[in-house]
C-alpha cells in the first residue's frame, strides 16, 4: 500500500515538473513583480513593474500610478488595482516619488513640480519598454494633481496619454498655500519660513509653498483632450469634492463618479472604489475586452 502511495506521488511531481518544463501554464493566476530603479528629479526613485504574461513581440497598455503628499506605491488603493489589470492584459508601474517610500531625496525639497518631473521620468523609462503600446496614468490626492498636470504637459510638447483617473485629486493645495495653511499648519504665505513642521520628521519647505502658490493646476490640465475618469467623495474633508468637479468639468471627454459619503481615502468600501477605476482603465485602454 505504501509502495503504491509513494509511486502515485512520484507521478504527479513528475508530471507537474514536465508542465513546468515545457512550458505549460498553470490555471492559477500568479502575479510578477519587478522592482525597478529610475533617475528621477531628485534621486533614484524605487519602483514595482506588473505585466501580464505575454508572447514574444506582443505589446500591452502600461499605467503608471501617482501616490498622494506623504504616501507610497504600496498600500490597496493601487495594489486592487494593478492585480485586476494585470489578469486583464495590462501592466504597471507604482513608484515613490521622490522623499518618500524607498526612493531618495530630501521631504523638505519635494515640491509639486519636481514630482512633475519625476513622473516624466518614469513615464520616459516605461515608454523604452518594448512591450509597451502605449502609456495611461492614475494618480490620488497630489498625486492626481501630477497626472493632471503631467498629461497636460505631455500633451502640450506632443507626446500622447492614453487615458487619465483622478481619484480625489488634491487641487485644492493651491487655496491652501494662499491661505497659508496646509494640513492646520499655519504659516504666512507671502513670506513662508524655511520649513513648516507638519508632523515630526516631516518639514515641508519653503519651495513647496512658493511654487504651490502660482500653481497653474487647471490651466495646465486642461491641455489635455484625451479620455478621463475623476472619482470623489462627498464626505472628503480634505479635498471638497468640488475640486474633482472643475477637471471634469475642463474635459470634454471625462466621466465623474461621486460617491455618497465617502472619504479621501475611499475607506468606506476601498474595493467599490477600485473596481470603477479598473473597470474604466480596461474599457479603455482595452476596448476589444468591452
Amino acid at each position: 500500500m505504501m509502495k503504491k502511495l509513494f509511486l502515485l506521488v512520484l507521478f504527479v511531481v513528475s508530471a507537474m515538473t514536465a508542465n513546468a518544463q515545457s512550458g505549460q501554464k498553470s490555471d492559477v493566476f500568479t502575479p510578477t513583480h519587478e522592482r525597478v530603479s529610475i533617475d528621477g528629479d531628485h534621486g533614484k526613485l524605487a519602483a514595482i513593474i506588473q505585466k501580464p504574461r505575454l508572447k514574444q513581440g506582443e505589446q500591452c497598455p502600461m499605467v503608471v500610478f501617482c501616490h498622494g503628499f506623504g504616501g507610497k506605491k504600496e498600500g490597496p488603493l493601487f495594489e486592487l488595482i494593478t492585480d485586476s489589470l494585470q489578469k486583464h492584459g495590462i501592466a504597471s508601474i507604482r513608484f515613490d516619488f521622490n522623499a518618500h517610500g524607498e526612493s531618495e531625496g530630501r521631504f523638505e525639497d519635494m515640491t509639486v513640480p519636481n514630482e512633475i518631473e519625476d513622473a516624466k521620468k518614469v513615464i520616459e523609462y516605461v515608454r523604452d519598454l518594448r512591450y509597451v503600446s502605449k502609456v495611461a496614468l492614475v494618480g490620488h490626492s497630489q498625486g492626481g494633481v501630477v497626472a493632471a498636470m503631467t498629461a497636460g504637459q505631455l500633451t502640450e510638447a506632443g507626446d500622447d496619454i492614453a487615458a487619465v483617473a483622478l481619484m480625489a485629486p488634491a487641487a485644492v493645495l493651491r487655496d491652501d498655500a494662499i491661505r497659508g495653511s496646509t494640513f492646520g499648519k499655519q504659516y504666512d504665505p507671502i513670506n513662508p519660513p524655511e520649513y513648516v513642521e507638519l508632523w515630526p520628521g516631516q518639514r515641508l519647505g519653503r519651495e513647496y509653498i512658493k511654487s504651490a502658490f502660482w500653481l497653474p493646476i487647471y490651466e495646465t490640465a486642461q491641455k489635455y483632450h484625451g479620455p478621463a475618469l475623476i472619482i470623489h467623495g462627498t464626505g472628503d474633508r480634505v479635498v471638497p469634492y468640488t475640486y474633482g468637479l472643475r477637471f471634469h468639468q475642463q474635459w470634454e471627454k471625462s466621466k465623474y463618479v461621486l460617491q455618497e459619503g465617502y472619504d479621501h481615502g475611499f475607506s468606506q468600501n476601498v474595493s467599490c472604489t477600485t473596481g470603477i477605476v479598473t473597470d474604466w482603465l480596461i474599457q479603455s485602454l482595452c476596448p476589444q475586452q468591452r
